[in-house]
């Protein structure tokens, strides 16, 4: 009989192959937003807000 509980080998999955999992998700997105080209693109959304802006005198 095993005397490993559920507990212990959901651990040792995060702990090996759950941070490997991780840690590619997160370069993966630091990959997506930094990648060539996308610079104009986030301009582009982040001046939308100022786009229709009214001036009032």
């Amino acid at each position: 009989m095993s005397d490993m509980t559920t507990y212990d080998v959901m651990r040792q999955f995060a702990d090996s192959w759950g941070l490997l999992f991780m840690t590619l998700v997160f370069v993966g997105i630091l990959a997506w937003a930094f990648r060539p080209g996308s610079r104009t693109r986030y301009r582009d959304q982040a001046d939308i807000p100022f786009k229709y802006e009214k001036f009032e005198d």
